[in-house]
């Protein structure tokens, strides 16, 4: 797709960056009339300089065109930087919205380190557009018309050759521009390549060091750093290009006009004054021009993250079905949907979920009692998981429905519903925040008495004590400072401080040694206790004291009675 020289989207999706815009449109006007000011009283003060006189008028007004000139170009570079930080802070506060209407799911795998690309490097990119192109977008409309107007007016043959050249540089640049486009986005494809290995690296970096496989992925990411090297180079090329191109054409164009003048001149069929003026005012006529075309390859990057990031934060999640649906369909807001009953019956019917490439659950009907407690067994990434993200409703069904108390959750109040839930995920994330705030997270309202009894219940309170400022210690991001098994507890404390009635576990006793294991199984048994529960157990110690087992292998549910001994270990 060509990448146009400015997204129609932003206006809509960023109201606050138009006022900037509209001031931006308003001083390229200005300055292309000063242009045309500057130009005319340097020529009067040069025509009457060769009789010997000055002229004091037009000296005064030279002064003041080029004062006034260079206060409009700093005022030009203020609004655009004002405008491009409130484009970039919309945008990412976008970003993060989409995250959280699309769930956890849809960062998942490479689209993360995308994403993360995106919100860092790619939409600073865009101060050389905001600062450096757009200010000479508007320039070269503005100024190649004021300026044409006004040797239009002094000379209209040499008008006739300007209007005739000026289209040469859009044009050239354009062709130019398009074997840009191409190696740009080339180019910003390998640093999302390279952004995402590189964060997915960072993450795992204790178990590759622990399977002896950090150099393999040192020489994978100097691979993929050498792939975006090249592809820089090859961009820049091409911008070295056009820019010489462009200057070319630029050149030559204002030798057709300087010639004629110049020999009209000598023959005396030319005032000195008028003279001077048209060739005063021809470069200024392709300056911006030339100007915007070499800074469109220097802002390219930032346009190429500017579209993907429109295009993301403006993606919908997963279609849905009912009453919802039909109003967003048709641009009607309407009010939020009904709000379901985590203490009512919930029913999985005939519920499939398709991705592309694969099929995650097919034709599960399954129907989960109040207070019930069902463990859920099988072989890893065949749809255990799933089963839980489509009862959050990160995952929408692809087939079949889901209903809580007989309310479909495709037409519910998802925000409502989640506050009926309690997860805790396989691995549940800190923040680089205090350890009370990490808590809290569960229910930020809740009183020092309510925080209290959450520790003690989910066996964080040793933990706590042992913490050099306690409760306020700081953590590192993802929990650094905490072992596995206590950051688990930190999870199971934010369940119990959010007291919902509905408790969903995806195996929080993996990758815990036998201690912290038997730890957060006691605080687990405690959690789920007069709860409807759900746990994906890999582990035997799980299977105790449940209702039910439910087997998932291939997208299929299956009931398991009795229990098998053992059978969570495959």
């Amino acid at each position: 797709m060509n990448r146009r020289p400015f997204d129609p989207r932003l206006l809509r999706r960023v109201p606050a960056a138009r006022r900037d815009l509209v001031l931006l449109t308003l001083l390229g006007v200005l300055a292309a009339g000063l242009v045309v000011a500057q130009a005319t009283a340097l020529a009067a003060l040069l025509a009457t300089a060769f009789t010997g006189r000055l002229d004091r008028a037009a000296l005064a007004g030279l002064l003041i065109a080029v004062a006034a000139r260079a206060l409009v170009v700093w005022a030009q570079g203020a609004v655009s930087a004002r405008a491009a930080a409130t484009v970039k802070a919309a945008l990412r506060s976008e970003l993060l919205g989409a995250v959280a209407r699309h769930g956890p799911g849809w960062v998942a795998g490479q689209r993360a380190g995308q994403l993360a690309t995106l919100a860092g490097r790619g939409l600073d990119a865009l101060d050389a557009y905001f600062t450096g192109y757009l200010p000479q977008l508007v320039l070269s409309v503005t100024v190649p018309v004021a300026v044409l107007g006004r040797i239009f007016l002094a000379d209209w043959s040499s008008a006739v050759i300007i209007a005739l050249t000026l289209p040469l540089i859009p044009i050239f640049g354009a062709l130019l521009g398009w074997q840009a486009q191409a190696a740009t986005d080339r180019q910003w494809r390998r640093l999302s390549l390279l952004g995402g290995h590189f964060l997915d690296m960072v993450a795992g970096l204790p178990t590759l060091r622990a399977f002896g496989r950090a150099r393999a992925q040192t020489d994978a990411v100097r691979r993929m750093a050498d792939g975006h090297r090249t592809a820089t180079m090859k961009t820049l090329r091409i911008a070295f290009l056009s820019a010489l191109v462009l200057e070319l054409v630029a050149t030559l164009s204002v030798a057709l006009v300087a010639v004629p003048v110049g020999i009209r001149l000598l023959d005396g069929g030319l005032a000195l004054q008028t003279a001077l003026l048209v060739l005063l005012l021809t470069p200024e006529a392709y300056l911006p021009l030339r100007a915007a075309g070499s800074r469109f390859h220097a802002s390219m990057e930032g346009l190429t993250a500017l579209d993907e990031a429109l295009t993301l934060s403006g993606s919908a999640p997963p279609p849905s079905t009912g009453a919802a649906a039909d109003l967003a369909s048709q641009g009607v807001a309407g009010e939020a949907g009904p709000r379901p009953d985590g203490r009512a019956e919930i029913r999985f019917e005939s519920v499939t979920v398709a991705y592309e490439r694969t099929v995650a659950l097919r034709d599960v009907s399954l129907t989960i009692r109040p207070g019930e407690r069902i463990a859920i067994i099988g072989p890893s990434g065949t749809g255990k998981s799933t089963l839980l993200n489509v009862l959050l409703g990160f995952v929408s069904p692809t087939e079949g429905r889901v209903t809580v108390g007989g309310v479909d959750l495709a037409d519910a109040d998802l925000d409502a519903w989640r506050r009926e839930v309690a997860w805790v995920p396989q691995r549940a994330h800190l923040f680089a925040a205090s350890l009370a705030d990490n808590i809290r997270l569960g229910a930020p309202d809740a009183t020092p008495a309510a925080l209290a009894a959450a520790i003690r219940a989910a066996a964080l309170d040793e933990v706590v004590a042992a913490l050099p400022d306690g409760l306020e210690t700081t953590l590192g991001e993802r929990g650094h400072g905490l072992s596995s098994g206590q950051r688990q507890r930190v999870a199971l404390a934010r369940a119990f401080l959010r007291d919902a009635p509905v408790v969903l576990l995806d195996e929080p006793t993996a990758r815990l040694d036998t201690a912290a294991e038997a730890a957060v199984l006691s605080a687990t048994r405690q959690l789920v206790a007069g709860r409807t529960a759900l746990l994906v157990a890999h582990r035997p110690a799980l299977l105790t004291d449940v209702d039910r087992i439910l087997r998932v292998e291939d997208g299929q549910v299956t009931e398991l009675t009795p229990a098998p001994v053992g059978s969570a270990n495959e």
